[in-house]
């Protein structure tokens, strides 16, 4: 085809949705290369990755260096130029698991001076702190309902309290009122540690509402991700140097501080979910000392990147991402212990590697370069997304937008999508014309109790103040049910984050071809398009993280 013909027909996916599915069929340059997506080749990229040989791909192992070296090889196969640090195809991402030695001690002191000494994993807990190993901690303590302030919605915990210099005690959740993804945003324990930080808060205390709860002890380990000069780079549970203890208590404690307050639990957890805040002082103060042991590793971002051809948007980017990692081996379930991670995400990166063979089989590249990142550490708490998102290998105003794939399901056919996210920014269009040309309904998020929005990497995009979306199934269904997700449910329940994620179990393998269509169009039209993606007027996100 010639050059002309083929950046018409790009040009068409621009207009109404009418003249974009009349310029895909006259040109038909893009449905020809979309019906070259073979269902084989996202098969074959599913089972290499999660072979029993790659051990679950986890973070600084040798079956995760096999997983980078893969898709290395793919990458250089199709001719995608190097996009990570220092001309190669990788960006190194320095992982830290912190624990919390168990002869931390916290002491609860009252108005008239009384202690009473606290009991580790009964009655209190404190998450490790990454980056200084030994902390001592005293100040007076102070109620802060959710630990949320949002004044474009009405809502603020810290309006009426003094937070400087004291421990602010907090409920987890929001108010009602708050849309789903904002009031996810809300409770993330970052943002409100963050919050707590601008207040001048040095602690930050989370009270059990449940009566009989323990308080958990992290044996795990907490995860983040470090810079070169050993500082925190990235981590959900460290804001800053400012707040030196992120703990927990029980149900009684808690009791005992609001009492101080005229406060009581159910009361107050009725009143802040209606909007209302009650935060208040408390007559209480707090003594904790506690001592963090790390374990360092090295893993790696693989990006590869496809140079567009107009002399200035070329240097704007659109990102496609997904998680490269699981869980590595763990508990035996039904004899089996390596968590293949099947579906999770070895899916997601196959679709990439097709997406990525798309672009760079095109005679003439779209408008704005394309950044394919597999990233590192999703399982661990979104790290590796989240340290691409703030350390990007070019210019981070360049990025103009993310289209993430994390687990696309691929266990019937794809009818319907929910592009969460996508009612942010502008990207909704881009998803309704990409939809409506793979005949493909748009729905709104079937499962919001699931907490998709932040769970995945395009959240770590966001944050960054980058408009992201990420593309799940729907509930249509070929029999009018129009219940995918009770299907979804049962799927979970035997297969999600189990040994059973392996390449034997259930695939469309259909549906997985749609998928790559459905992302590649959208990506294909911000490329395109004369001006890049904006968030939508008076947006939540948008105007808090607006680059």
């Amino acid at each position: 085809m010639k050059k002309t013909s083929l950046l018409l027909c790009l040009c068409g996916l621009f207009f109404t949705q009418p003249v974009f599915a009349q310029a895909l069929k006259v040109e038909k340059s893009i449905s020809k290369k979309l019906k070259k997506v073979k269902p084989e080749s996202i098969k074959g990229h599913i089972q290499y990755l999660a072979d029993d040989k790659l051990k679950g791909r986890k973070p600084g192992t040798e079956g995760y260096q096999m997983a980078v070296d893969y898709v290395t090889d793919e990458f250089k196969k199709m001719g995608a130029e190097p996009g990570g640090e220092n001309n190669t195809y990788l960006q190194k991402v320095r992982l830290r698991t912190a624990t919390t030695a168990p002869s931390a001690t916290f002491t609860s002191i009252d108005a008239s001076g009384k202690q009473e000494v606290l009991t580790y994993g009964k009655d209190f807990s404190i998450y490790p702190n990454p980056q200084e190993k030994n902390v001592t901690v005293e100040a007076p303590l102070v109620f802060a309902g959710y630990g949320i302030t949002a004044p474009d919605l009405g809502y603020d915990d810290y309006a009426n309290v003094d937070a400087k210099g004291k421990i602010v005690v907090v409920l987890r959740g929001a108010p009602a009122s708050f849309p789903s993804t904002v009031s996810l945003y809300s409770m993330d324990m970052l943002t409100i540690l963050e919050n707590a930080a601008a207040h001048g808060a040095v602690g930050v205390l989370v009270g059990a509402t449940a009566q009989g709860a323990t308080p958990p002890t992290f044996a795990g380990g907490v995860n983040s991700v470090m810079g070169a000069d050993g500082n925190v780079a990235f981590s959900r549970s460290f804001a800053s140097d400012q707040i030196k203890m992120l703990g927990m208590v029980n149900y009684e404690t808690l009791q005992k501080y609001l009492a101080t307050a005229n406060l009581k639990i159910d009361e107050t957890m009725v009143s802040l979910k209606s909007g209302k805040t009650v935060s208040a002082p408390i007559a209480y103060s707090a003594k904790a000392s506690y001592t963090s042991q790390y374990k360092d590793i090295e893993s790696y971002n693989v990006i590869g990147k496809i140079t567009g051809s107009d002399p200035v948007l070329k240097n704007e980017y659109v990102v496609h991402s997904a998680h490269l990692d699981h869980m590595g081996i763990g508990r035996p379930i039904n004899g089996d212990s390596i968590y293949n991670g099947a579906h999770d995400n070895a899916s997601g990166v196959a679709s990439l590697l097709e997406i990525a063979k798309l672009y760079s089989k095109m005679k003439v590249k779209p408008k704005r370069s394309v950044l394919v990142v597999m990233v590192t550490a999703e399982e661990m708490g979104l790290l590796g997304s989240a340290y691409f998102a703030k350390f990007p290998t070019v210019p981070a105003k360049s990025i103009v937008a993310d289209i993430n794939t994390d687990m696309p399901t691929l266990i019937a056919p794809l009818l319907s999508v929910v592009p969460l996210g996508a009612n942010h920014s502008s990207l909704q269009k881009e998803v309704q014309q990409a939809a409506a040309y793979l005949n493909l309904d748009v729905e709104e998020d079937p499962e919001p109790e699931q907490n998709r929005f932040i769970r995945s990497d395009q959240y770590s995009f966001v944050t960054a103040g980058i408009p992201a979306l990420h593309i799940k199934y729907g509930n249509k269904t070929a029999d009018g049910q129009n219940n995918l997700n009770k299907t979804v449910e049962a799927w979970r329940a035997t297969t999600y984050h189990k040994p059973q994620d392996n390449p034997d179990g259930v695939f469309d393998y259909d549906a997985a071809k749609k998928y790559v269509q459905l992302n590649f169009l959208i990506s294909l039209q911000v490329a395109q398009a004369p001006q890049r993606p904006t968030w939508n007027p008076g947006d939540f996100f948008g105007t808090r993280f607006a680059l």
